[in-house]
């Protein structure tokens, strides 16, 4: 077995961010609110859902919202049972094959009449990646030393967004050259739809992508570190792993407030990550293909920004850091709140937010993983359970943000007051960020 900051063991657990990051990237952030807007008619339209009339993006919103919930109520339970069992490893198995399975079910979301099966998969897709990485967070502590959490957790964004604008370009050619494919005999115009087949494909690659290229970290993930075996009754240990982590957490002033920072910049930062192609494609009227170079943009720039802080914190310190891209999500926030939809250049103001978007969403999700690992108890044989408390407050986050978003935007009909209401949530955390004190890891 690889020992605790070997190499070999750092990059296997790294190459898992490669293999997964392509769901968020292709399916959450660029082609498939694209494709549900197609399929559901684009702006201001009205799908039927279980017997209901909802505006398509509002659905849309809460259906993410509700896998969101899903994973922030189990995975408490379940990240303390494989912590008690020792058996993290097959908990991500489980969730990385439910997700990427489900991503190939989209396949057969082809017309609205299986309105469906776009939910219901979208659902549990969301469940399996944001499942598995509960527990591949987990993992950070067991295969790295605490000195280098932040190059480390920066390694796994890198990979996640190198490997992920990989198949990206790829499903950007098939999108714009879909005759290179046999798609359609003749180029695709400027002012024309891609053929629904091109996105059907895509997410079959993205599921193959993904499960494919987690073997590799799953062969070299260690299982069991701490030799445990399990009794009987461990479920009922896994709950009573839980509230000891609990009681812990709210004992520990530090970690709870950075929890509360996490949690407000986190219900910022993923709804504006899953519905900024939405907000580019209804609310500025941008040809798909721009909103996908846009999308690779942001990757692109996400690498140097994840980078850039990392070096950036070694200096100033996680704290100081962390504020400074938090300030720079303010103004994100408020200039997408004044982008003259109007404009001739609309497209051009729309790159260049991408590229201060990009620069510190690398930023701000490595700082964030490597601060709260930095926080953990050395000695603790709790990781997953602590990281789950991580995790389930992102996926909180996530549920209070869309849910914030969909409502701001049914009662005012406009997705520019709903990122305003964003930045709102990007101050507040600034604000309770500045209460953190300084630990022995963490300045």
């Amino acid at each position: 077995m690889l020992q605790k900051g070997n190499k070999k063991l750092i990059g296997a657990w790294a190459f898992y961010d490669w293999a997964n990051s392509v769901y968020p990237l292709v399916i959450t952030t660029a082609v498939f609110p694209l494709f549900y807007g197609m399929i559901t008619g684009g702006k201001d339209a009205t799908v039927q859902f279980l017997g209901t009339d909802w505006n398509n993006t509002v659905l849309y919103s809460y259906t993410l919202s509700f896998s969101f919930l899903i994973v922030a109520i189990f995975s408490p339970m379940l990240s303390s049972i494989a912590d008690y069992m020792g058996n993290k490893k097959r908990f991500m198995q489980f969730f990385c094959f439910l997700g990427s399975f489900s991503v190939m079910s989209l396949y057969f979301f082809d017309g609205i009449d299986r309105l469906w099966v776009g939910i219901v998969f979208s659902i549990f897709a969301s469940i399996g990646f944001w499942g598995s990485l509960v527990f591949y967070n987990a993992y950070l502590t067991e295969v790295a030393h605490p000195e280098q959490h932040d190059k480390v957790s920066a390694k796994g964004f890198i990979h996640g967004y190198i490997g992920s604008v990989f198949l990206l370009l790829f499903i950007l050619t098939m999108i714009m050259k879909p005759e290179w494919y046999g798609f359609i005999d003749h180029p695709l115009k400027s002012d024309e739809r891609p053929p629904i087949k091109v996105f059907q494909y895509a997410f079959v690659l993205v599921g193959v992508w993904w499960i494919g290229f987690a073997q590799y970290t799953f062969y070299h993930l260690p299982n069991n570190t701490f030799k445990r075996k399990p009794k009987k009754d461990y479920i009922f240990k896994g709950f009573r792993e839980l509230r000891k982590v609990f009681n812990e957490v709210v004992k520990k002033p530090v970690i709870f407030i950075f929890l509360l920072t996490f949690f407000l910049i986190s219900a910022g930062i993923q709804t504006i990550i899953v519905l900024a192609a939405k907000f580019g494609d209804e609310e500025l009227g941008l040809p798909t293909t721009n909103l996908i170079i846009t999308i690779l943009l942001i990757q692109l720039v996400a690498i140097v920004g994840a980078y850039m802080f990392a070096r950036i914190s070694g200096k100033l310190g996680n704290i100081m850091t962390l504020k400074i891209t938090i300030f720079i999500w303010v103004l994100v926030c408020f200039a997408a709140y004044l982008l003259p939809g109007e404009s001739p250049n609309v497209d051009n103001y729309f790159y260049a937010l991408g590229g201060v978007l990009g620069l510190v969403l690398g930023a701000t999700q490595t700082l964030a993983r490597s601060t709260y690992s930095k926080l953990i108890p050395e000695d603790t044989f709790d990781n997953a359970t602590y990281f789950s408390f991580f995790d389930v407050t992102e996926k909180i986050a996530i549920v209070i943000g869309t849910l914030s978003f969909g409502l701001a935007l049914s009662i005012t009909g406009s997705m520019r007051t709903s990122v305003l209401v964003l930045m709102f949530f990007f101050i507040a955390g600034f604000i309770v960020l500045s209460f953190m004190k300084k630990t022995k890891h963490v300045k």
